[in-house]
């Protein structure tokens, strides 16, 4: 399997409001940065998307690293929060239905494709790779 370092980081301009995600792929000595936009939308939908759009475009099943600053998203993955959500019909805790369930489900068939090891960064700090996906969110932010 093909070891692939990424990347991510969703941002928006208030929140709800117009937002941005990006990605930055790294397979050996290539790299591929990717980013777009909703006109209205939050900061976890951004990060979710990211991380979606980033997996999506692998061509066969691989190997990930997946960096993201984001809480919401890497947690899940590291505490298990899907399976509970699986087991109790998409109800979180509180029993009420999971927000961004839409993006949630197509994130976890990503998940079943390829290996995907999530890991948290400090956000607006000092990496490089999670600062330029701040960049590249922020900056499609202002395409919108």
């Amino acid at each position: 399997m093909r070891e692939v370092t990424i990347y991510t980081d969703g941002a928006c301009s208030g929140n709800p409001g117009p937002g941005g995600w990006g990605a930055v792929l790294m397979y050996g000595e290539h790299m591929k940065e990717m980013s777009g936009s909703a006109d209205n939308t939050t900061n976890n939908r951004m990060e979710l998307q990211a991380a979606i759009e980033a997996l999506a475009v692998l061509k066969e099943p691989c190997k990930v690293t997946l960096y993201s600053d984001s809480a919401y998203l890497v947690n899940c993955f590291q505490q298990g929060w899907y399976k509970g959500w699986l087991k109790n019909g998409w109800k979180n805790s509180k029993n009420q239905p999971v927000e961004n369930q839409d993006l949630w489900k197509k994130l976890l068939e990503l998940t079943q494709v390829h290996q995907v090891q999530f890991s948290k960064v400090k956000g607006h700090a000092d990496n490089e790779w999670n600062n330029r996906c701040d960049e590249l969110a922020t900056g499609a932010i202002k395409q919108t």
